[in-house]
């Protein structure tokens, strides 16, 4: 060995006292090595219950069945029942020795139970490690799961992905606090305003377990009114948890109930705390010590004790749709946990989506509603400007601001900020045909027409130049912006009102609050900053691209984000108004209008339930390759009552596109069938999904299916 390598000890002698220091140091701070997970052969078995019963972390799903393993005699301590363990899998009948079968890769699993005697006939391989002695899978967690697992057509390994964090050993070295005993029960608050507010909080104080779907009045009191429903649930002695979309959300809910409750009582579970600390958070709720959590999607299998409420805020947001396999719906999982704990349930939001008013139609929740007089003192006045109104209009162009909008805008500048509201971040407007709206497409690759500074278009796709385009549908030759961008609006925004500062908030730079002072704040849906005492005023842009999505639910999710940012806005009585850009005669602005989104829910849920669409039926969509689409419904057993749509071209992705779920890669071809049953039949689809994706799983098929159960995008 060279010296360049490594010095022999020669060198080691003749190095001066200050190099042998260091390296006495090094060597003592060294970590000593971890030794590596035994085969235990020939090592003798526990006594007592020598079976362990392990959920190996494969999350495929014809192995989505429990393996048994024996117990060593050293790890007979710390094999206790939901503990990470590590194992040997995948070694054959012909790899035994010593009557033990050895061999095969380490893999992670949760030892589920022990047994005194396993239904294997063959022989066992050994537990190869505890990972930590530390227990984190419960019976009530792997029953949720499970239950999730099996509404999705999923394994429960995947499941337990989402439910358990990545282990951190410093955290589970410190000792969780001591839990704190119950508060006392507070008053209603602010849930006074609704009709059954104050027997929901009380019955929640008093140990029921009420259920009701809350339509939370506008303004900033929401999270204050979440904290109460919490607090009486603590004082009954039973644990809360608390789901919102994003972080903003968790973070004004978690200082409504630290002003509530003070310190210790509850915990924030989000993916910004990071990994060490949302584990030490995550082990104090599973060890006991907190028993209340707010948190975003992830937080939806927290494992509170004696689980007295769950809640979730604005359902429709689509945050609350995990992306990974096998994709449940924090919504979903919520009323899981309601059934199987049977504990109380809240889905509150500004807005009222269909499955929402499903709950309260079906009688399994009860409305929480406010009366109309306090829906109009607390709302602000909304005002509509129509095609008819923009045609007539020729005033405020540099701003693409019609004069009733204008007029609101340097009227609420007065008194505080305005918010825009406009569809899509960015600066290249899309175009669309002036006549009748038609999105103008490149004549090559039918991709989207953008228009450039030098005014000339060019496709968003392949980047080629039109230079004589006329619309296929109606033959104008006049184009119009379909979609103008946040940061471009805020320009021509700037330059109608010079004296007036302009803050923008999308996803690159979102704003979590603005002050009470004049300023033009130009937002993105959902990404709208809390103003300090409200918006003088608001304008929602755009508000038929919007509308015009291809999608079941566009009208449902326009009024959506039009009544979240509407509900930022000082009520009517303080000269708050709300301009929406749009047609005033469509169904989502009417409702907007009369801030009436459980009419337009209950009328939405109506329609779906003539044409047979979810919520009311329960749909599948299977996607992939033609050859493997095809393949798949030919070997799947369908129930007998369902019904099989397709399968149809999905539109490709281009390259450098970001992938969403469900969409095929960029530069494949993939069609997409779905499948429809009646209510009561979407256990055994979910079933029937599952058992063929297996059987196509054992088989070793290369090319991939996706399925997934009651997609929020279904065209």
């Amino acid at each position: 060995m060279s010296s360049e390598n490594g010095p022999g000890d020669d060198d080691a002698a003749q190095a001066p006292p200050e190099q042998l220091a260091l390296i006495r140091e090094s060597v003592r701070k060294a970590k000593a090595p971890r030794a590596k997970p035994r085969t235990w052969r020939g090592a003798a078995l526990a006594e007592h219950l020598p079976v362990a019963r392990v959920l190996v972390d494969k999350g495929v799903l014809h192995l989505d069945r429990y393996f048994d393993y024996a117990v060593p005699a050293e790890l007979d301590a710390d094999a206790r029942p939901g503990v990470r363990v590590r194992v040997r899998f995948g070694a054959g009948r012909h790899r035994v020795r010593e009557g033990r079968r050895e061999g095969g890769g380490l893999i992670d699993g949760y030892l589920v139970e022990r047994l005194a005697d396993s239904d294997y006939s063959g022989p066992l391989a050994a537990l190869a490690q505890v990972v930590s002695p530390e227990p984190v899978l419960s019976a009530e967690l792997l029953g949720l799961a499970r239950a999730v697992a099996d509404r999705y057509a999923g394994s429960v390994a995947d499941v337990l992905q989402l439910a358990v964090p990545p282990r951190s050993a410093r955290a589970e070295q410190r000792p969780s606090p001591a839990p704190l005993p119950p508060p006392p029960a507070p008053d209603p608050g602010s849930w006074a305003r609704y009709e059954q507010g104050s027997a929901f909080v009380e019955s929640l104080a008093a140990g029921g377990a009420p259920r009701a779907v809350w339509n939370a009045l506008p303004g900033p009191l929401w999270c204050e009114e979440l904290a109460r429903a919490v607090a009486a649930t603590l004082a009954s002695g039973r644990g809360a948890l608390v789901v919102v979309p994003d972080g903003r959300a968790a973070a004004r809910v978690d200082a409504a109930l630290t002003a509530l409750l003070g310190e210790g009582r509850h915990v924030l579970l989000t993916a910004e705390a990071g990994p060490e600390k949302r584990y030490a958070q995550w082990l104090a709720v599973r060890r006991g010590a907190v028993r209340a959590v707010v948190g975003t999607r992830a937080a939806m299998f927290a494992p509170v004790a004696e689980l007295g409420l769950v809640a979730v805020w604005d359902d429709g947001d689509d945050s609350h749709s995990e992306q990974h396999a096998p994709q449940p719906h924090a919504r979903d999982v919520l009323l899981l946990r309601a059934a199987l704990d049977k504990c109380g349930f809240l889905l509150g939001g500004w807005s009222c989506t269909v499955e929402a008013a499903q709950l309260v139609e079906s009688g399994w929740a009860r409305p929480l509603v406010a009366g109309r007089e306090q829906v109009r003192r607390a709302a602000p006045l909304v005002r509509t400007v129509g095609d008819e109104d923009l045609a007539r209009d020729e005033a405020a162009r540099a701003a693409r601001l019609p004069t009733l909008a204008w007029q609101v805008v340097r009227d609420g500048l007065r008194h505080g900020p305005v918010l825009v509201q406009v569809p899509r971040r960015g600066y290249v407007p899309r175009m669309a045909c002036a006549n009748c709206r038609a999105p103008a497409r490149c004549r090559h690759c039918a991709g989207p027409l953008q228009g450039q500074d030098a005014g000339t278009l060019r496709c968003g796709w392949c980047g080629r130049e039109e230079g004589a385009w006329h619309c296929p549908e109606c033959g104008g030759f006049r184009l119009r912006a379909q979609v103008v961008g946040a940061r471009r609006t805020a320009e021509e925004l700037g330059r109608a009102f010079p004296a007036v500062p302009v803050r923008t908030s999308g996803r690159e730079h979102v704003l979590d609050t603005v002050p009470d002072a004049p300023a033009l704040v130009v937002s993105t849906p959902g990404a709208e900053p809390v103003a300090e005492g409200g918006y003088a005023a608001a304008l929602l842009l755009d508000g038929w691209a919007m509308l015009g999505r291809p999608d079941l639910r566009a009208g449902e999710d326009a009024l959506r984000r039009w009544i979240a940012a509407g509900a930022l806005v000082r009520p009517q009585g303080e000269r708050g108004t709300v301009v929406v850009v749009a047609e005033p005669t469509l169904r989502p602005v009417q409702a907007l209008v009369r801030w009436d989104p459980v009419g337009h829910a209950l009328r939405e849920l109506a329609e779906r339930a003539e044409l047979g669409f979810p919520p009311v039926s329960r749909m599948a969509a299977v996607s992939g390759p033609p050859e493997s689409v095809a393949e798949f419904l030919a070997a799947v057993e369908l129930p007998a009552e369902a019904q099989v749509l397709g399968p149809v071209p999905l539109p490709v992705t281009p390259p450098g596109r970001p992938r969403r779920s469900g969409t095929p890669p960029p530069g494949e071809h993939w069609d997409r069938a779905l499948i429809r049953v009646p209510p009561g039949s979407g256990s055994a689809l979910a079933t029937a999904l599952k058992t063929a994706r297996a059987s196509r799983t054992a088989r070793g098929t290369a090319d991939p299916v996706w399925v997934r159960i009651d997609p929020p995008d279904i065209g």
